[in-house]
């Protein structure tokens, strides 16, 4: 999919121009920014600056550095919003640009124990599961404390 066609581009787009409300931060290969829906709240997705599709078909040295910050955006994640459990996914079928989804779970947050896409579309993505601008912007911050704080804390080792 050419990038000017991909939504993900669009977005980074949308962060670049300060025009993406749930935008948290930026990385060295990536942006942090939380999901538009929040069932699972603190929902985050780390968006891959290249336009990639698959995981290998980058460069190995910024691979390592993806892979670095990805496990840095996770414990950020757990950090900020102490769930039960984490879910990390790498899919691309609906969007190919190389982009995570990380889902803080807790117990009961779906019908039965399993993956989140059990859950049935219209109430993972119901309008009522949008963030309110306030609850937005206290998770954009909790998290964005959170990775500061473990980027100050690589820097002093």
């Amino acid at each position: 999919m050419p990038a000017d066609t991909c939504l993900i581009c669009q977005r980074i787009h949308a962060i670049q121009t300060h025009a993406n409300a749930h935008f948290v931060c930026e990385l060295e290969t990536g942006y942090v920014v939380m999901g538009d829906h929040q069932h699972f709240r603190g929902y985050t997705l780390f968006l891959c600056k290249k336009h990639v599709e698959e995981l290998h078909f980058l460069p190995k040295d910024v691979l390592q550095k993806h892979l670095a910050e990805l496990a840095l955006v996770y414990q950020a994640v757990y950090r900020a919003f102490a769930p039960d459990k984490m879910n990390c996914e790498l899919l691309g079928n609906g969007d190919a640009h190389l982009h995570w989804h990380l889902f803080p779970r807790v117990a009961g947050d779906t019908p039965q124990p399993g993956p989140v896409w059990c859950l049935p579309r219209e109430e993972m993505y119901s309008d009522a599961k949008r963030p309110t601008p306030a609850e937005l912007s206290a998770m954009k911050a909790a998290l964005k404390r959170e990775i500061d704080g473990l980027l100050e804390a690589r820097v002093e080792k």
